[in-house]
């Protein structure tokens, strides 16, 4: 059992998704051809998640992830874990078909012409929702008795569940937004719940639509739709403290991004904006915020972050292939220092490696280097 402050205070983390192995792809579209039993891609599957335990193990890393290999894109632990809600329906198929991208290209979602894209094209609750599998808690138990190290899981978090929803055609079933956030919140509190039960002690939520408060284009897209968008913002915040009130000796992070998918990125602007706030009133141990480029801005806005809490700088790109330095990574978290003592910084990716199927546009090389290059960093400043 891994103590609270222990998990509170580790100086290297991982946001979550890893690059799914050539393998896992390979056997997950003969799973959806009929040409591949479930028992036998379980079995494949497995082995791929022991690998993804051994290499994060062999690099030092303090705490693991399963990679989220299971899930086709990083949301479906609330798309696959409800009844009632819309999420669509992807494959290995469809993931892939739409994989071509430019990469550091800014992603402008209403240019693609795939329909069902989340956050512009919205999707309706049908029935009230219902918990019928939780996902998170499958991928715990297939994990933690695989390796010695503390193992998150990550569940996505209000904000973005909010920011694919439909009210307009939904309204049969929630008369309001905050109906339906009432019920996501309740469903996922249960999610994190059964994880706590089951051992485990450290759970990262995922909020990348958090940077659409400081994002020009999809600040407009909200008040297009004739949303108040501080307003939406405080809903959020109110959600997400919900969200993790009453679970004690369990560590929470939140991770904000710009955009992960494809090496490609989706928002800019800095936490300025929305720093006070959101270091202020959401209850969380570590915030995992992305810095690997000039879209983030300054660290100046991590004057705002109260003395119980952690900043995790995500300062190694998942993007490019091109190895940050390590006198690099030290100047920048002796920057940071500035406005947050080192004993409360920690360092990992700016973001998942895979927050998809395909990927991002580095190999599992350049995958492995980047993270070996947190750990070296991590050391140089903190051992």
């Amino acid at each position: 059992m891994f103590a609270k402050t222990e998990l509170d205070r580790v100086r290297t983390d991982v946001v979550g998704s890893l690059l799914r192995p050539a393998s896992w792809k390979e056997a997950r579209l003969k799973l959806e051809s009929g040409k591949l039993s479930a028992a036998e891609f379980a079995r494949i599957e497995l082995e791929c998640v022991q690998r993804h335990l051994r290499l994060q193990e062999s690099i030092g890393l303090d705490v693991v992830t399963d990679g989220e290999i299971s899930r086709l894109n990083f949301q479906d632990s609330f798309g696959l874990a409800v009844s009632g809600y819309d999420a669509g329906s992807e494959t290995m198929g469809t993931q892939e078909r739409r994989a071509g991208s430019t990469p550091l290209a800014r992603w402008d979602i209403p240019d693609l012409a795939a329909p069902g894209t989340p956050v512009v094209h919205r999707r309706p609750v049908r029935e009230k929702l219902q918990l019928k599998r939780n996902v998170p808690l499958e991928e715990y138990r297939r994990a933690a008795p695989l390796t010695r190290k503390p193992v998150k899981v990550s569940l996505i978090g209000p904000d973005r569940i909010m920011q694919r929803y439909d009210q307009a055609a939904s309204k049969s079933v929630y008369a309001s937004v905050d109906a339906f956030l009432a019920d996501v919140v309740a469903i996922q509190r249960r999610m994190i719940g059964e994880l706590v039960s089951a051992g485990c002690r450290y759970v990262h939520i995922d909020e990348p639509g958090y940077t659409a408060y400081v994002d020009e284009p999809s600040l407009e897209a909200m008040r297009k739709r004739g949303e108040d968008p501080m307003e939406n913002f405080g809903r959020s915040l109110r959600a997400n403290a919900e969200l993790v009130r009453g679970f004690p000796g369990v560590t929470f992070g939140i991770h904000l991004c710009r955009g992960n998918q494809r090496s490609m990125w989706h928002r800019e602007g800095t936490y300025d904006a929305i720093a006070e706030r959101l270091f202020n009133e959401l209850p969380y141990q570590r915030f995992l915020l992305e810095y690997d480029s000039p879209r983030a801005g300054s660290f100046a806005p991590l004057r705002f972050v109260p003395r119980d809490k952690v900043v995790v700088l995500g300062l190694v790109s998942t993007k490019v292939p091109e190895l940050e330095s390590v006198d690099a990574l030290v100047r920048r978290i002796e920057e940071a220092s500035k406005h947050v003592p080192l004993e409360r910084l920690a360092i990992s990716p700016q973001c998942g490696f895979g927050s998809d199927v395909v990927g991002n546009l580095v190999s599992e090389d350049d995958q492995r280097r980047k993270l070996e290059r947190v750990v070296e960093a991590a050391r140089k400043v903190w051992q």
